[in-house]
């Protein structure tokens, strides 16, 4: 990465862009959905007006002296950025903070009665319960007459959409989506990945997960298959320490999509026990490092973490955040080789990603004249683009 020109880091600075749009008007909606979610009292109530406040007009306040995790923030760039506005710092670290401040305010670390209650398991729960987590996981039924590659081409692109998971199962769909004029998949090296887990059943897979509820579900299940048809010996499930963004996975989100799957009927409900199983036995293994919470990208992880990633054979990064980490939250030109902005990474690396945000690489020239050609750069950040990349 070092031989090749740096992009421009991202900043949230330019009203009309994405990322000023989430910081002045998706932080604030954030807020209020935590306001009512919750019968919160008047002390956290005036801490989330003060948050308001700060976020958007005020400058970057550094975490309380006593604060668990104030020496993690420092080693993150707290002390440089303080007295900044938060528009004028990297949009990677200024939406993270922002999470961080949120969790301050509703009394998430401090002793008291809000210790540990997650602000967002309202609506994680409202999608895991919801008819169309149902439907989805009713489709599995069909599936589990399917060849077993054929299940595990649709559980990855089950994982790959996530609450949109019943595209994976269409796979009669598939044939319909090359005649479009610009694929869903903007670019996929899927032929790529199922090489590196082998056949021996001995391999590591890593799996960074994304969002809970009806997103992390299709990420168990296709742990849960490659566990069960012996592609892998093992899966590490790399959630967050705590809740982290709206919807970010923690053990807690984990272990309420297991109960979901157990408590569903037919295949969904195999499924289930084989996670509970793989977990009580140690062939799933759940990982929540604090780094995992941090505004930084995946190049500065500390070395515990690096040796976790270099014993997979494989490692699968999950989600539009979690890609902005893996490849650097720049503007980079969308034809810079997605191999060349993760050389750094310690094995082999997969990145499974809707497009929500602005950063991208891996593209074809092509891809990239026909995306824009089709929808200007609506395409980058509207949700209803994906791809599958694989770096070896």
């Amino acid at each position: 990465m070092s031989d090749h020109p740096t992009a421009p880091v991202i900043l949230a600075d330019e009203p009309g862009t994405f990322p000023h749009g989430v910081l002045a008007e998706r932080h604030p909606a954030i807020i209020r959905q935590v306001r009512e979610s919750f019968p919160y009292g008047p002390e956290q109530h005036r801490a989330l007006d003060a948050l308001l406040d700060n976020c958007t007009g005020g400058t970057i306040e550094p975490l309380p002296a006593d604060a668990h995790d104030r020496r993690h923030w420092e080693t993150w760039g707290m002390d440089t950025y303080a007295g900044r506005s938060w528009y004028e710092v990297p949009w990677l670290w200024s939406e993270s903070w922002f999470y961080r401040r949120l969790l301050h305010a509703v009394g998430y670390f401090a002793p008291g009665p809000w210790q540990g209650i997650d602000p967002f398991r309202p609506s994680k729960l409202a999608e895991l319960d919801s008819p169309a987590t149902d439907e989805e996981l009713a489709a599995l039924d069909d599936l589990a007459a399917r060849p077993a590659d054929e299940r595990a081409r649709a559980l990855l692109h089950g994982s790959l959409w996530g609450n949109r998971a019943d595209l994976g199962f269409r796979l009669s769909a598939e044939g319909a989506e090359e005649t479009a004029a610009v694929s869903a998949l903007v670019a996929d090296d899927s032929e790529r990945l199922w090489p590196l887990l082998g056949t021996s059943g001995t391999g590591t897979l890593c799996l960074v997960a994304d969002n809970a509820g009806r997103e992390l579900v299709p990420d168990l299940l296709l742990a849960a298959h490659l566990l069960a048809c012996g592609r892998i010996g093992r899966a590490v499930l790399h959630v967050k320490p705590y809740p982290y963004y709206v919807s970010d996975a923690t053990t807690a989100d984990v272990v309420d999509a297991v109960r979901r799957l157990t408590g569903a009927e037919g295949a969904a409900a195999e499924y289930g026990r084989g996670l509970w199983a793989a977990l009580t036995d140690g062939r799933l293994a759940l990982r929540a490092h604090p780094f995992s919470c941090s505004p930084l990208p995946y190049e500065e992880m500390p070395d515990d973490l690096r040796a976790d990633f270099a014993a997979a054979a494989l490692t699968v990064v999950k989600g539009d955040l979690n890609y902005r980490r893996l490849v650097g939250d720049r503007y980079w030109p969308p034809t810079t080789p997605f191999a060349e902005v993760t050389a750094y990474f310690p094995g082999p690396v997969a990145a499974l990603r809707t497009l929500k945000s602005d950063v991208i690489t891996g593209l074809t020239a092509g891809t990239e004249a026909a995306l824009a050609a089709a929808e200007g750069q609506r395409w980058r950040t509207g949700g209803t683009h994906a791809l599958i990349q694989v770096r070896t």
